[in-house]
C-alpha cells in the first residue's frame, strides 16, 4: 500500500470513530475459537475456601474474560494480605493454554498445559529463592463452583507434595441457600478424593473418608463393607488406568447429602481387564469430624453392544 493512502486511511478511520471497534471486533474473531472457551468455567466472582475447613473463607477472587475475550484474567486477594493476579491464554501456536502469575511478594510462576478431560492442568518450574520447584495446578468445575488443587515437586517430577486445596464459591450467596452450597461444595470434592484414593489404592485416604459403618450395594446384588474395600485396596489386586466421575451431582438435607455420579472404571482385576461406565448413588452424613461416606449403590455395568 502506497504510504499516503495507508495514512489517509488511518486518518479515515479515527475521524469515523472506528478503530478501537474495528480492532475489538478483529481481537473478538481471533479468539472465537472453542479452545479460548475452555477456561470459561473459571469465570464469575468468587469466595475462596480451604477443602480442610470449608466455613472459613480465605480470599476473594475475581476472574473476568479481557481483550476481546482472548485472556482470563483472575484478581486474587488473600483474606491475610496476599495479592496475585493470572493472565491465562490459549496458545494457538503451540496448541496449549499459558498461565503467568504474579503477586505482591515478588513471585512470578509461568506454567503451561491443557484441557485432560473436564480438568484444565497446568504445569511449569518455579525458580523462586534460587530453587528448582515443579508445579502442577488443576482447576475442575464442581457443582456450581471450581475447585483448585495445587501439588509441588523437588525431585523434577518423581514424587508430588501436596501445596494447597481451595473450592472457590459463587459470592453472591446469602442465608441458608449459600450454607447449603457451601456444604454441597465440600462433599463434591471429598467424593472427588475418595474416587482418586481409589484410583490409586490409598487405603489411608478411604479409610478416613469411609464410615466405620459403611456399606456398599453392587447391582449384582454383593455388598462390601469398609473393611473389605481397604482390603483390596492393600492387596493391590485392582489396578486402575480410570476412575473418575463423568458427571457428578450433589443434594444436600440437612446433615444428609446424596451424589449422584456417572463412574468411569478402567484397568485389571487380578490381570483380567475391565472397562465399564456405572451409574452411583452416594450417601454422607455430616458427623462431628466432618462429612463421612456411610452408603453407596451401583448399576450393573450396561452390556457391550
Amino acid at each position: 500500500m502506497r504510504i499516503d493512502v495507508w495514512i489517509m486511511a488511518g486518518a479515515l478511520c479515527v475521524a469515523a470513530g472506528m478503530c478501537g471497534m474495528r480492532a475489538s471486533a478483529d481481537a473478538e474473531e481471533r479468539c472465537a475459537a472453542p479452545e479460548y472457551r475452555q477456561f470459561d468455567f473459571f469465570v464469575g466472582n468468587w469466595d475462596a475456601f480451604d477443602v480442610t475447613n470449608p466455613g472459613v473463607r480465605v480470599a476473594t477472587n475475581r476472574v473476568s474474560k479481557t481483550l476481546g475475550g482472548c485472556v482470563v484474567l483472575e484478581d486474587y486477594e488473600g483474606e491475610n494480605g496476599s495479592h496475585g493476579e493470572s493472565f491465562s491464554i490459549y496458545d494457538a501456536a503451540a496448541k496449549k493454554w499459558h498461565q503467568t502469575w504474579v503477586t505482591n511478594h515478588g513471585q512470578l510462576v509461568m506454567i503451561d498445559g491443557a484441557m485432560h478431560g473436564d480438568e484444565m492442568v497446568l504445569e511449569g518450574v518455579d525458580h523462586a529463592n534460587g530453587v528448582e520447584k515443579y508445579v502442577r495446578g488443576t482447576w475442575k468445575a464442581v457443582g456450581d463452583g471450581v475447585r483448585e488443587t495445587a501439588v509441588t515437586s523437588m525431585d523434577h517430577g518423581k514424587t508430588w507434595t501436596p501445596w494447597f486445596d481451595l473450592i472457590f464459591r459463587r459470592a453472591n450467596g446469602t442465608g441458608d441457600d449459600a450454607k447449603s452450597q457451601q456444604e454441597a461444595d465440600a462433599v463434591a470434592a471429598l467424593d472427588t478424593e475418595y474416587q482418586a484414593a481409589v484410583k490409586r489404592n490409598d487405603a489411608s485416604v478411604m479409610e478416613k473418608i469411609l464410615a466405620d459403618d459403611f456399606v456398599l450395594v453392587t447391582g449384582s446384588g454383593k455388598t462390601y463393607t469398609k473393611k473389605d474395600l481397604l482390603e483390596e485396596a492393600r492387596s493391590g489386586r485392582v489396578q486402575y488406568e480410570h476412575q473418575e466421575e463423568l458427571t457428578q451431582k450433589v443434594r444436600v438435607f440437612g446433615d444428609t447429602a446424596v451424589v449422584t455420579a456417572k463412574l468411569w472404571e478402567k484397568g485389571t482385576d487380578s490381570g483380567k481387564a475391565f472397562d465399564w461406565t456405572i451409574w452411583f448413588s452416594d450417601t454422607y452424613v455430616k458427623t462431628a469430624a466432618g462429612w463421612r461416606y456411610v452408603f453407596g449403590q451401583s448399576s450393573y455395568p450396561p452390556p457391550k453392544n
